[in-house]
C-alpha cells in the first residue's frame, strides 16, 4: 500500500496536487483499506471494476487477489502516475477517462473492458473503490439498472449518500436512490470512515459499504429501467403529490388507474411509497 509520503511525492514529482473539482480525496489508513479489500471477498478469477484508482495504491493490492481489474482514472496527469505504477501487472487494464459518457450512461471503453475481461476468466464482476463523491450515486444506479450489474459493490461513499442508500420511506433523506437500490440489492454498512482516514481531509464523514446486487430482486422488477424511470419522474417535484407527478407523465387516466389498483391515496407523495409499492407502481402505469 502506497503511504501518505508516498502519494505526496508522486504528485510532487509529476508538479501536481489533488484536483478538488474531481473530488480526490486518497485512502491512507492501511487497517481501513485491508478491512475493505477483505470485505470485498475477491476470488481469483473474478473482475474487478475500481472507479478513482488515483496513483494506483488500492488498485495493487486488488490485482494480487482478483484474476483481473479494470482501473479508472478521469484525472490524466494522475492517470499517469497509476500508469507508471502499475505497468508491470499483466491483469490490470488502465482507462484514463471518465468512468461515466453522461450521468445514465457506463462510457463503453469501460464496459467492454469488463466485458473481456469478464468472458476471459469466467468469474464474478465485481465493484470495489474509493469512489470520487460526485459520481457515487449515479454510478451505483447506473450499474445496478444496467446489463453488467456488479455482483457486489464494496464502496466508500459519502456519509450522507451512504445513508441515503438505506434511508427508510416517509423520512427527507428518502429518494430516488433510496428506492432503486433497496429494489434491486441489499445494503450493508461496513464502517464510518472519517476524514483523517484520506488525504487530503474531506469535510464530512464517509462511508464504507458493501451493497450486493439480488437476481430475485429484479427479476421482480422486471423491466429495470423502465422501474427507474418512473421513480425518477415522480421525485422530480417530491412535493408534489403522486398523483400529480404520474398524471404530468403519463396521463390522467392511467395515473388514477394505476394508484386505485394499488390503494394508494393520490394525494401521497413520493416517500410515502416503500421499494415494493415503487416496483407495483411502475408495472401499474
Amino acid at each position: 500500500m502506497q503511504t501518505l509520503t508516498t502519494i505526496r511525492s508522486l504528485l510532487a514529482e509529476a508538479g501536481l496536487r489533488p484536483n478538488k473539482k474531481l473530488g480526490q480525496h486518497f485512502l491512507i489508513d492501511g487497517n481501513l483499506m485491508r478491512k475493505f479489500v477483505g470485505s470485498a471477498g475477491i476470488g481469483s478469477r473474478d473482475t474487478v471494476l475500481e472507479v478513482g484508482c488515483g496513483t494506483g495504491s488500492l488498485t495493487q493490492d486488488l490485482a494480487e487477489l482478483a484474476g483481473g481489474v479494470v482501473a479508472v482514472e478521469a484525472d490524466r496527469g494522475v492517470g499517469g502516475i497509476a500508469a507508471e505504477q502499475l505497468v508491470a501487472l499483466e491483469n490490470v487494464v488502465l482507462i484514463r477517462e471518465d468512468v461515466l459518457e453522461s450521468k445514465t450512461r457506463i462510457a463503453p471503453a469501460v464496459l467492454e473492458a469488463v466485458v473481456e475481461a469478464r468472458g476471459r476468466l469466467g468469474g464474478r464482476f465485481l465493484l470495489v473503490a474509493n469512489l470520487p463523491y460526485q459520481i457515487a450515486s449515479p454510478l451505483i444506479v447506473d450499474l445496478l439498472v444496467g446489463e453488467i450489474v456488479p455482483e457486489r459493490m464494496c464502496v466508500t461513499v459519502q456519509k450522507e449518500v451512504g445513508d441515503r442508500l438505506s434511508a427508510d420511506p416517509g423520512g427527507g433523506q428518502y429518494g430516488p436512490l433510496s428506492v432503486i437500490v433497496q429494489a434491486l440489492a441489499e445494503v450493508r454498512r461496513i464502517a464510518v470512515v472519517g476524514p483523517q482516514a484520506f488525504w487530503p481531509r474531506p469535510a464530512v464523514e464517509s462511508s464504507m459499504l458493501l451493497i450486493e446486487a439480488s437476481p430475485d430482486l429484479r427479476e421482480a422488477v422486471g423491466d429495470v429501467r423502465h422501474f427507474a424511470e418512473v421513480v425518477k419522474t415522480c421525485f422530480l417535484h417530491r412535493r408534489k403529490t403522486l398523483s400529480h407527478n404520474l398524471t404530468v407523465e403519463y396521463g390522467a387516466a392511467t395515473a388514477q388507474a394505476a394508484l386505485a389498483k394499488m390503494g394508494v391515496d393520490p394525494k401521497a407523495r413520493p416517500e410515502a411509497l416503500g421499494p415494493g409499492q415503487w416496483v407495483a407502481l411502475a408495472k401499474a402505469v
